[in-house]
């Protein structure tokens, strides 16, 4: 079975985010933010790109698997029914479709992890995004950006992914 990781860089510098990205062997970083900038030093696309290549893992940029900004604006304002509304419908798009359709390629020829702002898979839209890839035959494991240590320990066990299960689910 082929593997999907998720990641929201939430509470996380670059160095950590990266730095679990290492310790999990991760090959390919899928940002998946439809605006790829952050306040954060070292997380917007060019700087990312750059220190995750730097490092040997590939950067690629799927706009078309971003919240639209209305689904943004409901999630921040705790309209998590419109912001699934309008995530849904979005991720049915052609242009989404075919995004997914090339993550899922990707993923399943190279350990690629998901990337997004929000800590906690269950308040973002790539937990959807996960769904789809359990539905395609995916085992899915969500990660903390902010311990990269804890993902050196001899015999980790990742809990598997479950979309509406809080972040306790990835610590």
């Amino acid at each position: 079975m082929s593997e999907l990781y998720t990641i929201g860089y939430e509470g996380a510098s670059a160095e950590q985010l990266i730095e679990t990205l290492c310790n999990l062997q991760i090959k390919v970083l899928v940002d998946v933010r439809e605006l790829p900038l952050s306040r954060k030093k070292g997380l917007s696309k060019t700087s990312l790109g750059q220190a995750l290549n730097d490092r040997g893992i590939q950067y690629l940029h799927l706009k078309k698997l971003g919240d639209p900004k209305q689904g943004r604006d409901a999630a921040k304002a705790g309209d998590y029914v419109t912001f699934e509304k309008v995530f849904l419908q979005h991720l049915n798009t052609a242009d989404a479709q075919n995004s997914l359709s090339e993550l899922l390629k990707i993923a399943g020829s190279q350990k690629t992890c998901i990337l997004c702002f929000e800590r906690c898979a269950h308040v973002c839209h790539r937990s959807y995004i996960a769904d789809e890839a359990v539905l395609s035959g995916f085992e899915v494991f969500n990660l903390v950006a902010d311990r990269p240590q804890q993902y050196l320990k001899d015999g980790i066990n990742i809990p598997s992914y479950n979309s509406r299960k809080s972040l306790s689910a990835a610590e």
